[in-house]
């Protein structure tokens, strides 16, 4: 097969057009749209998508998408609440929930009554994304979980430096003292 090569006019300007390759090196993607804003609206979007396929060719691993592993995690951490007692299960129990407000979310997108919550979309039944061939690429997911329980963590440590400054400003007892190199934040 040999490379083909033509010349086009788009607008007003001239584009030469090498198809065909054998070994491409690299690739000219030209994106056009009606207005600057649309245009870098398709820009931002093509750049997400060769940062999926980047992200897939590094790690191509896949889970089942449409919330499906959310869902399956946050039954697993209301179970094990279920084990545990007191203010220990807590925790178990407010990451489950955390887990369900995507897909309910994803629901409400996509126009279904989230009352009568199944995973359709449509029909009210609960769907199987094997089936439904929809993926995730677990690398994302991996990510996603990881930094929203250091978020949480951080704004619990937070939460706790705050509360702990206010007890000790009002000789309450109690409380968590200031980190170290913190004196002064008042």
């Amino acid at each position: 097969m040999k490379d083909k090569k033509m010349m086009i006019m788009i607008g007003d300007e001239y584009f030469t057009f090498i198809t065909k390759c054998q070994d491409p090196k690299a690739c000219t993607v030209l994106l056009r749209g009606p207005s600057k804003d649309i245009l870098n609206e398709v820009e931002r979007n093509l750049q997400d998508a060769l940062g999926v396929a980047w992200n897939l060719a590094l790690e191509p691993r896949l889970v089942p998408g449409g919330s499906a592993v959310g869902m399956a995690v946050s039954n697993f951490l209301q179970q094990k609440a279920k084990g545990v007692s007191g203010v220990r299960q807590w925790p178990y129990s407010a990451l489950a929930q955390a887990l369900e407000v995507i897909p309910r979310t994803l629901a409400q997108n996509c126009g279904a009554n989230i009352i009568r919550l199944g995973g359709g979309w449509g029909d009210g039944e609960l769907a199987d994304m094997n089936k439904l061939k929809i993926w995730e690429p677990l690398a994302v997911k991996e990510q996603v979980y990881k930094t929203a329980v250091e978020t949480a963590v951080l704004l619990l440590r937070i939460d706790d430096i705050v509360s702990g400054s206010k007890k000790a400003k009002d000789g309450g007892e109690g409380g968590a003292a200031p980190p170290p190199n913190m004196g002064g934040m008042e």
